[in-house]
């Protein structure tokens, strides 16, 4: 990691991430005690450390990252996504919008407004996307998995 990305990821912890980062680990709980929510559990711990800690790494839509569709980008992940909306979705995005517009009042807390945004946005929609270091995105990932 970076050592701006590292920097920024203290502060970012300090300034609140790890209380968004704890409300993503307790919509996974939630979502694993459910049985039903299990799909979304383990989506809901990758951006719980996604979180944890943002900057050096970004989300992208699966299939435009990897070439290909797959489950999660089609129909069945729309439907996944409004599922996830209405459970947790929509109380984690207000979790973030709440922190950036606390810490948007300074002008050191911005960037960490914008991150928090940008979490906003994923809460809302996160079926289909992966996580992958910011280094990575110019390039599209074929043959994986």
């Amino acid at each position: 990691m970076p050592l701006l990305s590292l920097l920024l990821n203290l502060l970012w912890l300090v300034t609140g991430g790890i209380w968004m980062a704890l409300g993503w680990l307790l919509a996974a709980v939630l979502m694993a005690v459910s049985i039903i929510g299990l799909p979304w559990a383990r989506s809901a711990l990758t951006i719980a450390h996604y979180t944890l800690l943002p900057f050096g790494q970004t989300a992208v839509r699966r299939d435009e990252f990897r070439g290909r569709e797959d489950m999660g980008t089609g129909a069945l992940g729309f439907i996944g996504n409004v599922v996830w909306f209405v459970l947790a979705g929509w109380w984690l995005a207000l979790g973030h919008l709440v922190a950036a517009v606390g810490l948007a009042i300074t002008i050191i807390g911005l960037p960490f407004a914008w991150a928090h945004l940008k979490l906003a946005l994923l809460a809302l929609w996160p079926v289909g996307t992966e996580i992958v270091p910011s280094d990575d995105v110019g390039r599209r990932v074929t043959g994986r998995i």
